[in-house]
């Protein structure tokens, strides 16, 4: 029985642990989900107060509709969390009455008995009829057992009584917090839906401009698959360079070793070597040929995957990776080799891993890129208007690189990060963190 007892005790105990952690991460993301619902208002207002295009406007609604329907459903799991609290309460509370039914039955009943034989005439004619001294001292011992256990009964309802109190208080205020979720919940649908509302209007206002948006969607297309190419080759180029400098330290790292050993024609053949490869072109430019170090700096990239801090310190994705369905018109096809993040006027790119600038590029008079390199992975920070980092520079994680372009016409400051290892592009948005 007190196994049983000691078992119930741990379950119950690691249930309430369980749903006030649940609880507790639940308000941590409600927060969290919260403060990018204010960011992305100030977002739109800033806009807005531009009267820059409807279709930048339509993009930062739409992350605030799926923001509030995110945060409607946190609260929800909150409100289910709590009426699950609440039910394994209720079944406390319960159980303590019932208990405390037959404690205080069983008490009444003893006090009585007690009452009847109070007189210590009869507690000591109980032991002095003894026919015995074994008798008497267990008749001895009985009495002070008997007092002992009505004195705990008294405890154990006592501490019932108490621990039911505390319970019933806690179960007044969870209803309490219960009706202020259900209270906030109703309210974010009801600006949910006015939300959905003003953006059916914008939806409405851009299709009325079809024409122009289909066309501005396929010049951006050309211009950015133009841009791909030049990335593309400036990879290669970087992939090149970068196995050119290893071959370079293999073949004077042997040529030192021959000459250390004294060995005349080793040292002349790999000398040779040496020349050969400081002018041989023909490297590969598609994978990167691990060092070491290279390795150690991919190994510790890769197991970053879905951690990875995010190019920007506030912001939503207005353009996912791979072929996008048009977010109006679901027939168009948008083709993205990265992601589009789309941040706030004046926002800087950070890095997102340590690693080398292996390239700064000027992709047009108004778009800079950066490209850094990190073992055998790259990540390029484009759409910049002007850059704080070099060729050569070393980076570290969360470090200022350049600061975004707001483009004149539309006033929308997205940032275009991708991901590559080798020459193969990744979806960013795996790799980073959920935030």
């Amino acid at each position: 029985m007190p196994k049983y007892f000691l078992s119930l005790l741990f379950v119950c105990l690691t249930s309430t642990m369980w749903s006030q952690s649940q609880q507790e991460k639940l308000e941590q993301r409600k927060a969290q989900i919260q403060k990018e619902i204010r960011d992305n208002e100030k977002m739109l207002q800033n806009v807005k107060s531009k009267e820059k295009s409807a279709m930048n406007v339509f993009l930062i609604q739409k992350n605030k509709i799926r923001l509030k329907e995110n945060l409607i459903n946190t609260t929800e799991k909150q409100t289910r969390l709590l009426g699950d609290d609440m039910y394994r309460n209720q079944l406390k509370i319960n159980k303590l009455n019932r208990e405390l039914d037959i404690l205080k039955d069983d008490y009444a009943k003893k006090i009585v008995n007690s009452y009847k034989s109070r007189s210590e005439q009869s507690r000591a004619m109980f032991i002095l009829s003894s026919e015995n001294f074994l008798q008497a001292y267990k008749r001895a011992q009985y009495l002070k057992q008997y007092t002992s256990f009505r004195k705990s009964q008294g405890e154990e309802i006592n501490a019932k009584s108490t621990e039911l109190l505390s319970i019933n208080e806690k179960l007044k205020l969870q209803k309490i917090a219960k009706q202020k979720l259900l209270a906030e919940n109703q309210k974010e649908r009801t600006e949910l839906v006015k939300e959905k509302q003003e953006q059916e209007k914008l939806v409405n206002s851009i299709k009325k401009d079809k024409n122009r948006i289909v066309s501005d969607i396929r010049k951006k297309q050309r211009e950015s698959k133009t841009i791909d190419a030049q990335i593309n080759r400036l990879i290669r180029e970087a992939i090149a360079e970068a196995n050119r400098k290893a071959a370079l330290e293999r073949a004077k790292a042997a040529a030192a070793a021959a000459a250390a050993s004294g060995d005349k024609k080793s040292t002349a053949a790999t000398k040779k070597e040496v020349a050969e490869t400081t002018s041989r072109a023909s490297v590969s430019s598609s994978r990167i040929e691990m060092t070491p170090e290279n390795k150690l700096i991919a190994d510790n990239f890769r197991a970053n995957r879905g951690s990875l801090p995010w190019p920007v310190e506030k912001g939503f994705i207005s353009l996912g990776y791979g072929d996008q369905p048009h977010p109006v018109y679901n027939t168009l096809v948008v083709h993205n080799s990265g992601v589009e993040i789309t941040t706030n006027d004046g926002a800087n790119a950070r890095a997102v891993f340590g690693g080398e600038v292996s390239s700064v590029m000027v992709l047009s008079p108004v778009n800079k890129a950066v490209m850094i390199q990190h073992g055998d992975y790259f990540t390029i920070y484009q759409n910049l208007s002007s850059v704080s980092v070099s060729k050569g520079d070393k980076v570290s994680i969360k470090q200022n690189i350049g600061r975004i372009r707001t483009n004149g016409d539309t006033g929308k400051t997205v940032i275009k990060f991708l991901l590559l290892q080798n020459t193969t592009y990744n979806n960013p948005q795996s790799w980073l963190s959920n935030r």
